[in-house]
């Protein structure tokens, strides 16, 4: 699969790195950002190929991820939604929703988000699912729903009286049924990656028929999920990091000053470590969850570092808005709380706290 990351790093260099800052801010451009990934054919890649996909492994895939990450998080974050919605309806046992489906998502044609980070909030259900003929009234409220105006529909999770969760796709706009609705909100005011749209969806009655529903979850299904392989979302982290030593070496080039090129070097020399051991990592069965969590916090620590690091370096011109430093930095803070659970927040904090130098003697 060498081909297809060669093909989107051409196509990631020449029509996305010039223009990240402005992706960043403008959901027109990152659409079509989105819809160019989409021409490449690698918006399904892990869509069987019985279903036009190319089932791409999981090192590729993680390759991929961070290969995006470094050029534009705003799209990263945006494909991943997308990436995700088709995973899971590859799971799913509604052939016909498959074959509506998954033949048009590797090229961008069918467009799906998703909208289930709820499940991981404690206490009682931001929205709740209700049996009914033919399938299921929806209540409630899905707080976070990215790629509103881009993407046509999303995945949503809503809990049953039993505490399983029914998982359905509803349109990604404001919608009236007869006696139901569905609203969307204004796009979120965020410190990052504003063009994804990010919305709050709020469904009252909203009748989910049997036949778009994608699968049903048991109860405690994505504190399973969140455990199975924690480290998978780090290298939107770790692509994150070479994004800020990417622009440290435009620092250096302009300053040329050899502490730059020295932290260049530091910063390098560590993720490469940081990605050997989480690769490692993967491919270990005995590495428990508080070593992955340490890892990715590793990774998120490095991001915020290199990102620090890059703002340092381009001085004073950091903190226009539109500077390449300020939009990874950023990056850095959003990948810092993406997925995030207690025991990552943990690990983060933890990693963030150790002591790294002393002023003893100055």
């Amino acid at each position: 699969m060498s081909y297809l990351l060669e093909e989107t790093t051409a196509y990631l260099k020449t029509h996305v790195a010039p223009i990240a800052n402005e992706i960043d801010f403008t959901p027109e451009l990152l659409q079509q950002a989105f819809e160019g990934l989409g021409n490449l054919g690698v918006l399904g890649l892990r869509i069987p190929t019985a279903w036009g996909g190319p089932s791409i492994d999981s090192p590729t895939f993680s390759q991929f991820q961070e290969l995006i990450a470094r050029y534009s998080g705003a799209l990263a974050f945006l494909q991943t939604q997308h990436q995700s919605a088709s995973a899971m309806l590859s799971q799913s046992s509604n052939t016909a929703l498959q074959q509506a489906y998954l033949p048009l998502m590797s090229s961008g044609k069918v467009k799906l988000g998703i909208g289930f980070s709820q499940l991981r909030r404690q206490g009682q259900p931001t929205i709740t699912a209700t049996a009914v003929n033919g399938g299921y009234h929806l209540n409630g409220f899905v707080p976070w729903v990215t790629g509103w105006e881009i993407f046509d529909e999303f995945i949503v999770a809503a809990t049953l009286p039993d505490g399983k969760a029914v998982f359905g796709i509803v349109p990604l706009q404001t919608t009236q049924q007869s006696n139901g609705c569905l609203e969307v909100s204004s796009p979120m005011s965020l410190c990052g990656m504003t063009a994804t749209n990010t919305v709050s969806a709020t469904l009252t009655q909203w009748f989910l028929p049997e036949k778009q529903v994608v699968f049903i979850k048991p109860s405690g299904w994505i504190e399973q999920r969140d455990r199975q392989n924690p480290l998978k979302a780090s290298f939107f982290a770790l692509g994150c990091a070479q994004a800020g030593i990417d622009v440290l070496e435009t620092a250096y080039e302009k300053k040329g000053f050899e502490f730059i090129q020295a932290a260049i070097q530091a910063f390098t020399t560590e993720l490469n470590q940081c990605r050997d051991a989480i690769g490692q990592a993967e491919e270990n069965c005995n590495v428990t969850l508080t070593q992955q969590y340490q890892l990715r916090g590793w990774a998120i620590e490095l991001a915020v570092r290199c990102a620090h690091a890059a703002v340092t370096a381009s001085s004073g011109a950091a903190n226009l808005t539109h500077h390449s430093a300020q939009r990874v930095y950023r990056e850095a803070l959003v990948f810092t709380v993406s997925g995030q659970t207690t025991g990552l927040m943990e690990a983060t904090l933890n990693r963030l706290t150790q002591p790294r130098h002393s002023m003893q003697g100055v």
